[in-house]
């Protein structure tokens, strides 16, 4: 069995990695640039997980599309990212506009080419109430799109594991599963020092904390 994943190298699709081998398929690792401003470190994370995995290198496309469309602090550069505690529950300006239906689109034209019979995606609807394409209902509809959109003989199934956990759960399955956190980045800001103020910065050390785990990427800050 093939299975499409969408690594980025955060701590969510690093858990989804592992989750989706320890199923039983082998691995196609997908990597998308698309304008943010971490995307080098993610990349470097994204093709060190893939070698921890012995899968092989991720297959990577930029979308710099995004950047040019701007309306997000992770793509334009003159927005600055929200710190947590300044983040709109409704709106977050982390918010890329309709992301997650163009990485799945792209994700859905690999698996077809390759045979594949299942995409992962490591959304979560929890943490994220201003993510639109989180939630549950996103990924029944794009998985309709994928039935009606293929002409593969085996039918593409779209798994989203994580869309009804929070961080600390998928954490937990992450040690479970031995992934290795310390070749993860969740950073939205900063690639050299996590900045420990973003949003995704704040639910990554909140499931450390919950887990009784000291995370081992370094923070801003920190001795």
């Amino acid at each position: 069995m093939k299975a499409v994943c969408l690594l980025s190298g955060g701590m969510d699709s690093a858990t989804l990695a592992y989750y989706a081998r320890d199923m039983g398929y082998t691995l196609l690792p997908l990597h998308i640039r698309y304008g943010q401003r971490t995307e080098s470190k993610e990349l470097g994370c994204a093709e060190r997980l893939a070698r921890r995995l012995g899968a092989e290198p991720p297959v990577v496309i930029s979308l710099e599309y995004f950047r040019a469309f701007g309306a997000s602090s992770l793509t334009d550069p003159e927005m600055a990212v929200e710190r947590h505690d300044d983040a709109s529950p409704e709106h977050p300006n982390t918010y890329v506009p309709f992301r997650n239906a163009n990485l799945l689109a792209i994700a859905t034209s690999f698996a077809e080419a390759r045979g594949a019979e299942a995409i992962f995606i490591g959304v979560q609807a929890g943490d994220y109430a201003g993510y639109p394409d989180c939630r549950p209902e996103f990924i029944e509809a794009f998985q309709k799109v994928i039935d009606l959109g293929t002409m593969t003989e085996t039918p593409i199934r779209l798994f989203a594991p994580f869309v009804g956990m929070n961080k600390t759960e998928i954490l937990r399955t992450g040690f479970a599963l031995d992934v290795p956190y310390e070749e993860t980045w969740s950073c939205y800001g900063e690639d050299d020092l996590a900045c420990g103020i973003c949003s995704s910065c704040h639910y990554r050390l909140e499931a450390f904390a919950n887990t009784g785990r000291a995370d081992p990427i370094r923070y801003r800050g920190q001795q």
